[in-house]
């Protein structure tokens, strides 16, 4: 197994990855901004480097000074964790060049699968169902018009080389394609240096499904069974189940065998995740491959038992599966909650501020994997995820209480978070009769759930806090041990 590995990335998948490599042995190290200086994952490391750069880009981002620090530290490998350079098939390329091993998969697979048009066409050559649409890139009006002639309005348009809701834009007339096409194109390029798009045709209420895969390079091809992922805002995840409540066994073997031949047509390597829409007949339809590992691997973990970023690491070592497919049934359910530091009252604005006390939820079927602790600095720089909630239980309904439990437990102060959401979300009939879609957070919960927009006495007692937290006759005191154990913590009132 490997000695040392670079952990190129921050928060709780950083930490997740520590914690798989303590298990095995292996020396952590991390990298860190000088905004990061307080960062949760440099008290878990074994390791921590400073990253700067000259380029105008996050540190994060630089591929030189990264490959730069795994060779001067020693580490034979690097984890790209999830965001970042996570599917970036030049920086893998690189890693590969260097000697060093990229923990994913091959620079190949990834810049196949990477670019959407591309896996498109490769997936409609080996059978598999994709949404009707586009396999070029589609370059100006005239393209789109001609484009969507054959498969007729409402469409929707994406960046070719994107993901996590940016680039995308719903298209219903003829009268909406010129400005939205314009405006997908410069917020493709913007946020991917890339203003390739394509279009597909819109599925309205979908579901989203995804299966969670395995490979070795043996030629080893593993699924870990489906996840729903539909609870979304701005085509973003924020709750996820496993297993799906929506599919019935027969759609669950016919989706979880199409994912492993996406694998296999992409020579995939490593853990990864296929993406599909399932229509309201039950129809699915391949969306996109994650050449990585995903925020929601956990409650695959909570029903496999597999644990999956050991996987990634036994794997990139050249070992094989450590499991055969038979050997996997699902056990119970998993639920996992995204605690997001941001105000789901006011158009999920991001807050910031420093975490002044942090009370994690505990008890059976209950874990936390969390990339904060007392005094971390929540800042505009990075995404505003700062920790998951995973639940378990023997059935949906025992997973839904426990995680409802744990919730009103979990306690986060010093920046607003989303915590009381899931409350809602747990209680609303269309979660339990998992009736939901992709729009029914946006749509039934938030915009039109009067008691969930009804600050009431919430917003007095917010008020008070922030009052007694900026007096000027109120101090915050802290030392090293409050800062490690998370669970002291006082403001001494004068």
């Amino acid at each position: 197994m490997f000695k040392k590995i670079l952990i190129a990335n921050r928060g709780e998948i950083a930490v997740r990855i520590i914690k798989a490599c303590r298990e095995l042995e292996i020396i952590s190290s991390v990298i860190y901004t000088e905004h990061d200086k307080n960062s949760y994952h440099l008290r878990e490391a074994d390791e921590a480097y400073l990253i700067t750069s000259q380029l105008k880009i996050s540190p994060y981002l630089d591929k030189h000074e990264i490959i730069k620090i795994a060779k001067h530290i020693g580490a034979e490998a690097i984890h790209p964790g999830y965001g970042f350079l996570s599917e970036n098939y030049e920086f893998i390329q690189l890693i590969e060049n260097e000697g060093l091993i990229f923990i994913g998969p091959s620079s190949k697979s990834v810049k196949m699968m990477g670019i959407k048009t591309k896996a498109r066409e490769l997936m409609a050559s080996k059978g598999i169902p994709i949404i009707p649409g586009t396999t070029e890139p589609v370059r100006n009006f005239n393209d789109a018009v001609r484009a969507i002639a054959s498969i007729n309005y409402p469409v929707m348009i994406k960046a070719s080389a994107g993901g996590g809701g940016k680039g995308m834009r719903v298209v219903r007339s003829e009268a909406e394609l010129e400005e939205n096409l314009a405006r997908a194109q410069s917020e493709s390029e913007k946020a991917f240096g890339s203003n390739e798009v394509f279009i597909e045709k819109y599925i309205p209420d979908p579901k989203h499904i995804e299966v969670q895969i395995i490979a070795d390079k043996h030629g080893n091809y593993r699924h870990l069974y489906d996840r729903e992922c539909s609870i979304q805002r701005r085509h973003q995840k924020l709750l996820e189940e496993a297993p799906s409540p929506t599919i019935d066994e027969k759609v669950r073997e016919e989706i979880t065998s199409t994912a492993v031949n996406v694998a296999k047509a992409a020579e995939y390597v490593n853990a990864g995740t296929i993406e599909f829409l399932l229509d309201q007949d039950k129809k699915f339809y391949f969306l996109e491959m994650n050449t990585r590992v995903q925020v929601e691997h956990p409650i695959t973990e909570a029903i496999t038992g597999i644990d999956i970023v050991k996987e990634q690491l036994n794997i990139a070592y050249g070992n094989r599966i450590s499991f055969k497919q038979e050997d996997i049934k699902i056990n119970g359910h998993a639920i996992e909650c995204r605690i997001c530091a941001e105000d789901f009252k006011n158009d999920f604005l991001p807050s910031t501020g420093q975490i002044l006390h942090h009370r994690l939820p505990s008890g059976p079927g209950i874990r936390v994997d969390r990339g904060i602790g007392v005094l971390s600095e929540i800042s505009v720089h990075y995404d505003s995820l700062m920790a998951k909630l995973i639940s378990w239980g023997n059935n949906r309904e025992e997973s839904i209480a426990r995680l409802k439990r744990a919730l009103s437990e979990y306690q986060i102060s010093g920046v607003v978070s989303n915590i009381p959401l899931f409350s809602k979300i747990l209680n609303h009939k269309k979660f339990t009769d998992f009736s939901y879609t992709i729009n029914t957070l946006i749509n039934e919960i938030v915009h039109n759930d009067e008691e969930l927009n009804d600050d009431g006495n919430l917003a007095e007692v917010a008020a008070l806090i922030s009052t007694l937290l900026n007096d000027k006759s109120s101090k915050l005191t802290a030392n090293k041990n409050d800062v490690n154990t998370d669970n002291q913590w006082k403001i001494d009132y004068e």
